[in-house]
């Protein structure tokens, strides 16, 4: 694998992405393969924080929560993503990689508060940091939370890991014809409608000329490829 180019990222996983099969929850061996593939960038010398959603664990209260006040949900959703966050530590430990956890919401019983100096000096050591509970503030999504923490720890690049290999023209899943764009500018992807990211988040990054990425972080090596400069995902850059 050649030299990366990133120095440091702030890696986006989404709470489904934990799910692998099931309708709900977190799959053991699901986590174990993203943290698999983590590991593989750390083990190139990359510092790497994580921001990770909740929707694997909300989803399974969510006929609950229609027609709650939306704060309200907001900060279950918060809570779920504590939770995420806490197992993807532990799963982290069992494969020699060390890791912390900072919440947003103050839950000092179970993770840190976060701390912005704490945490770039968690990253300078080469441990992982994982960031709960979003921004912790109601209304705002974990995408907003991601390029909000990508920005503050300095990182050299935000990158979606989803279940896509990247954007495309069209939804793969239904035209087979559709072709993957291997880098776009900020306008391009406004210009085409291309859901990239919450559209908060977007901006966000698009102001700051923070560069986003997207790619499968169930494509065994597409992160440490990506990392390394290689053809993977989609990059985005101003």
């Amino acid at each position: 694998m050649s030299a990366p180019v990133y120095k440091r990222i702030l890696l986006k996983l989404s709470g489904e992405a934990l799910m692998g099969e099931d309708s709900y929850g977190i799959n053991r061996d699901t986590i174990t393969r993203i943290v698999n593939e983590v590991k593989s960038v750390v083990d190139m010398g990359v510092q790497v924080a994580v921001v990770i959603g909740g929707g694997n664990i909300f989803r399974g209260v969510a006929p609950a929560a229609a027609g709650m006040d939306r704060a309200t949900a907001d900060y279950m959703g918060m809570l779920a993503t504590v939770m995420n966050a806490l197992a993807l530590q532990d799963a982290f430990r069992v494969n020699g990689v060390v890791s912390r956890v900072q919440s947003a919401l103050n839950i000092e019983q179970v993770a840190e508060p976060y701390i912005r100096g704490k945490a770039i000096r968690y990253l300078e050591e080469g441990r992982v940091v994982i960031f709960g509970a979003g921004t912790g503030n109601p209304f705002f999504t974990t995408d907003t939370a991601a390029a909000l923490r990508g920005m503050e720890m300095n990182a050299d690049i935000v990158i979606k890991a989803t279940k896509v290999d990247g954007v495309y023209t069209d939804d793969p899943n239904k035209n087979p014809n559709a072709t993957r764009y291997q880098r776009l500018s900020f306008d391009e992807a406004i210009q085409k409608n291309l859901k990239v990211m919450d559209a908060t988040a977007f901006t966000l990054c698009r102001d700051q000329k923070m560069p986003l990425a997207v790619l499968s972080i169930f494509k065994p090596g597409a992160l440490a490829r990506f990392v390394a400069g290689e053809d993977e995902g989609t990059l985005v850059h101003c």
